[in-house]
């Protein structure tokens, strides 16, 4: 989409500083590479000590890709450069407590039920440690400001993005902010088209690139509202053309596609910002949670 840059968005500043974690870079960004770039980043992540240790020219001949390649991909996933991106892969492997870490194993179909269960829970543990170290508490703190000031809250996700969009909704309906999830993008459109300059619209997307979720949120922007973007590629679409952007972390594997596999860092993501809301607005939000749980307990005791 031509326009991702226009409107609100427009003015942002300088790109995002260098990833943290290039594990996490890479799994944001794979489904969109091409052919060439995802053959390295599969090197990257199945043996990052390789590329450690590796010049260009010779990561170029074990990789069968060109060093112009190897240059352009390393930008893709945020860094300036080669060697940029060899240095942070050299201290995550640094960091590391054992080698896997950078790289869970990946689910098979002869797997037994014991393997399932730690495989699981480990891609899911450190999807929550990647995305914990990808939130930027200055920026959280924005979000969350504008929120609690907030008319109204839009949340946009369909598929998985949608179970957590109407998880988040429910979460500010609770502390008594008005908010709405939505899943069908007419409905969506029709919602953006009457905020206004002090309302938030959150949009949720694994990819970025969900069209059903990304024309409500540029609605949005263009009414005035300010759209905050969850995703788990930091230079998607969504993430342009969004106020702010968190970015989730996620593991496509054969079993666990990349919008599954991401939802619980979403979650993890809108638990902070509940989280900060319910701190920053204490009095209200505590009022209103005592009421609707005594509401739901007279309901219950009937």
């Amino acid at each position: 989409m031509t326009d991702r840059l226009t409107g609100a968005a427009a003015g942002r500043a300088a790109p995002p500083p260098e990833p943290a974690n290039p594990a996490a870079a890479v799994r944001a960004v794979l489904p969109s590479l091409t052919p060439a770039a995802r053959a390295i980043a599969r090197i990257i992540l199945d043996d990052p000590e390789l590329v450690v240790r590796s010049t260009i020219t010779e990561f170029s001949a074990v990789s069968g890709t060109s060093e112009a390649t190897i240059v352009r991909t390393a930008r893709v996933l945020g860094y300036s450069g080669y060697s940029q991106l060899r240095f942070a892969l050299a201290a995550a492997v640094a960091v590391a407590k054992e080698p896997e870490r950078l790289v869970p194993g990946d689910l098979g179909p002869e797997d037994p039920l014991t393997d399932v269960i730690a495989k699981v829970a480990r891609a899911e543990s450190e999807a929550l440690a990647d995305t914990a170290a990808q939130l930027d508490p200055e920026q959280l703190g924005e979000v969350v400001t504008a929120i609690a000031a907030a008319r109204r809250v839009d949340v946009y996700g369909v598929g998985a993005s949608g179970l957590v969009a109407t998880d988040m909704s429910q979460k500010l309906l609770r502390i008594g902010l008005s908010s709405h999830p939505f899943a069908d993008a007419h409905l969506a459109l029709t919602s953006a088209a009457l905020l206004k300059e002090g309302d938030v619209a959150v949009a949720i997307s694994c990819s970025g690139e969900t069209p059903d979720v990304l024309v409500p949120a540029r609605t949005a922007a263009d009414a005035g509202a300010m759209v905050v973007g969850i995703t788990n590629n930091p230079r998607s679409t969504l993430a342009g053309l969004a106020h702010h952007t968190m970015v989730s972390a996620g593991r496509e594997t054969a079993f666990r596609p990349g919008a599954l596999a991401s939802r619980i860092s979403q979650l993890l993501i809108v638990d902070c910002v509940f989280v900060g809301l319910a701190q920053r607005t204490y009095d209200t939000a505590d009022a209103a949670i005592r009421a609707t749980r005594e509401a739901t307990e007279r309901y219950r005791l009937r």
